[in-house]
């Protein structure tokens, strides 16, 4: 490759890890349960990354980095718990249920109100809600990033919204 050529990469995976380098924290953060395994994850992801042809990612950056990333962080998770099983530990419940010193402080604020009810749906709803509204994929991308089809992708985060609304109205004072 030229020396030009690889300038061009190295600037196209610097402004990747610029713009999804912390939404990819947070997500794999998510499904790790575990910040430092969640940067390991991320990193393993841009050095894929740096392997691959950017004309071949042309307009899926996004979808191929969250692929790549879910998948390296369902791996983790997989080889934890069977790690746990062996040692004859199990997961502590409590631990996903963790909120950061920001969120404990706005408690009462509606936003944290909402993320604690999304944390009460299924895993496939949590998953295609926070990608669509804190990540900002398309259906099409939630859609190819887990496997599901783009109509239950739709299906999942419209009653996953449902069931949000309808919860947070009945806690809501009168």
């Amino acid at each position: 490759m030229s020396e030009n050529g690889q300038a061009t990469r190295l600037a196209w995976v610097s402004a990747a890890l610029d713009r999804f380098e912390g939404r990819l924290l947070r997500y794999a953060q998510r499904i790790t349960r575990d910040e430092e395994r969640a940067r390991d994850v991320v990193q393993e992801t841009f050095l894929k990354l740096c392997k691959e042809d950017p004309q071949t990612l042309n307009g899926r950056l996004a979808q191929w980095l969250y692929t790549v990333c879910r998948n390296s962080a369902l791996d983790v998770r997989r080889k934890e718990s069977r790690i746990s099983v062996l040692e004859g530990r199990l997961p502590d419940p409590r631990q996903s249920r963790e909120t950061d010193p920001a969120e404990s402080a706005e408690s009462h604020d509606s936003v944290c109100l909402i993320l604690e009810e999304i944390d009460h749906l299924t895993q496939n709803q949590q998953e295609c809600i926070r990608l669509k509204f804190q990540h900002g994929l398309s259906y099409r991308e939630i859609s190819a990033v887990t496997g599901l089809s783009l109509s239950n992708v739709g299906f999942l985060i419209h009653i996953g919204l449902k069931r949000v609304r309808e919860r947070v109205h009945r806690r809501a004072p009168p």
